[in-house]
């Protein structure tokens, strides 16, 4: 009997490390070339810069061109919303943070928000927070703090079609597995030490039925970077699943 076809992205979390140069980006490709590079070998990316910086419309802009039509870029929504005010925002806020992706057009996958770990669950706050979110797009909430773990913070998810991001953080935050959104978002930061190991082929190999088995349009992070594990890993996953 035949696997299901599953439809999945498979990416990293960014794409601007230096120690990839030589491991997976030419030595003498120049590193405003990078993306153009990535981008023929994956169908996704994953931009923290957004997190940290306001980029400007003109560089979304220049990273549609220069990308495959099918390409899809994720964002993660600034600190300013989750790390500095906490959630505590006007809806105004929000709007002007996605109206700056407005360049991304098509190519704007889903969009994470990550919280962070002394952020405990209020109801109240988070189902505020989830009615200012414009229905247009798709997120994932990456969540740091045990209190999130219960049924009424995932039927808020539910309601909103939010995704529950799945995240293996060496055992640095609580691990925990949800379904409440039609697609699922997976960011995988390295199971023994977090940004610096490298899963193994038994490990990818876990991760292709677990995918296989939910059978929803899946997006898959690696943050592993270092030393280019990130991409080794990526292609070794995207090798699994394309067998039949």
């Amino acid at each position: 009997m035949p696997r299901k076809k599953t439809n999945y992205r498979i990416g990293t979390s960014g794409w601007q490390y230096g120690d990839w140069k030589g491991v997976f980006y030419p030595a003498k490709l120049k590193p405003t070339d990078w993306i153009r590079f990535y981008s023929k070998k994956f169908s996704t990316v994953e931009v923290n810069a957004t997190f940290y910086r306001k980029i400007k419309s003109e560089t979304f802009k220049k990273w549609y061109l220069i990308t495959p039509r099918d390409f899809l870029f994720s964002i993660k929504i600034s600190r300013e919303i989750t790390h500095f005010k906490r959630l505590k925002i006007e809806k105004s806020l929000i709007g002007d943070f996605l109206r700056r992706l407005t360049p991304l057009k098509e190519k704007l996958g889903v969009i994470l928000i990550q919280l962070p770990p002394s952020l405990k669950f209020d109801s109240y706050l988070l189902s505020d927070f989830c009615e200012m979110l414009s229905k247009k797009h798709k997120y994932a909430i990456e969540v740091r703090n045990r209190t999130f773990l219960n049924d009424n913070f995932l039927n808020i998810l539910k309601k909103h079609n939010i995704a529950f991001c799945i995240a293996d953080t060496a055992g640095r935050h609580p691990y925990y597995e949800a379904i409440t959104a039609d697609f699922i978002y997976i960011r995988l930061h390295g199971s023994k030490s977090l940004y610096t190991s490298q899963y193994t082929t038994k490990e990818l190999k876990m991760w292709t039925s677990k995918i296989e088995k939910w059978n929803l349009t899946t997006y898959i992070y690696f943050d592993n970077d270092y030393k280019g594990y990130a991409v080794k890993n990526a292609l070794k996953l995207e090798k699994l699943l394309a067998q039949p």
